[in-house]
Formats: C-alpha cells, sequence, structure tokens
C-alpha cells in the first residue's frame, strides 16, 4: 500500500469508495435508512475533484496497480474532513497509513491541533490515535437524523 496525494483521475474512485464505506463499515452501526441518507448514490466525480481544488490536502492510498482503496482530507485549518476506506481494505491498516501521513502534514504545517466530526467507526479509531471525544452532535441529511462525534486531539 502506498499513499500518495490526489490526482484529477482519482475522482470517480474516491466516490466509490465513499458510497460503498457508508453502505459497508457504517452500516454496522447507522440504520440502512441513514446510510441511504448520507450517500444515495456515488457522486459525480466533480464534486470530488471540487473539493481537491479549495486547497485542503487530500491524501489517497493505493494499492500496487495504484488503484484508490481509501482517502483522508486535511483542511489548513485542522480539520479532517473525509477519511473513509474502502469496506475491502477496512481494518488491514490501510487507514492508520492514512491518518499517519495527514499528522505528519499537519505537523509541517505547524498546525497545534486537529479537530473532526466522526461516525461511530471512524470515533473507535480516532480514540485509538489519542483523540478527545468532545460530545455526540446530532445532525440531519435528507430529513433523515444521524449523529456524529466532534473530537479533538493537541499536537505537540
Amino acid at each position: 500500500m502506498k499513499i500518495r496525494g490526489f490526482r484529477s483521475e482519482d475522482a470517480a474512485a474516491l466516490a466509490q469508495i465513499f458510497h460503498a464505506a457508508v453502505h459497508g463499515v457504517s452500516a454496522r452501526d447507522y440504520s440502512p435508512e441513514q446510510c441511504a441518507a448520507w450517500s444515495p448514490e456515488p457522486a459525480p466525480a466533480e464534486v470530488w475533484q471540487g473539493r481537491s481544488d479549495d486547497g485542503r490536502f487530500v491524501f489517497v492510498a493505493v494499492n500496487a496497480a495504484d488503484q484508490p482503496q481509501g482517502f483522508i482530507e486535511l483542511e489548513r485549518d485542522g480539520h479532517i474532513d473525509c477519511f473513509y476506506c474502502h469496506p475491502d481494505v477496512a481494518g488491514t491498516g490501510v487507514g492508520l497509513a492514512l491518518y499517519q501521513q495527514l499528522e505528519a502534514q499537519a505537523r509541517d504545517l505547524g498546525l497545534s491541533s486537529l479537530y473532526v466530526e466522526a461516525s461511530e467507526a471512524a470515533k473507535r479509531f480516532f480514540i485509538r490515535q489519542g483523540f478527545t471525544d468532545e460530545g455526540r452532535r446530532e445532525i440531519e441529511r435528507r430529513g433523515v437524523g444521524l449523529h456524529n462525534y466532534r473530537m479533538t486531539k493537541a499536537l505537540s
């Protein structure tokens, strides 16, 4: 597994990974109705391309054939926006490798902290990385109630 920066040709694969992760990994903690509201279908590739154009760092885990398997996004203020791995590689260390690349980038930028709004599965991961749970947040997507957790980590 290799971690590299986002390329425009990755956009469609990231849309598929996001959708597969919501309906695979997240389905363990959220109802089918909640997952359908979260991601009713893969977003167009242009949506994912546009996200990378706003100055955020997007790290992509790729296999030996350079096919994306997961990704993580770091905004310049320390916000971790999206963090998803395809269900086929969840729990194999891909997410950890992505997170370690993101934290190294955050330190290189001189950021003093990171923060995230984490799903149930992501919360378990971020706790293992030293994040603090600052509380559950109730949100709504397409008229369906969901929840996540505000989490932070000081970088020393």
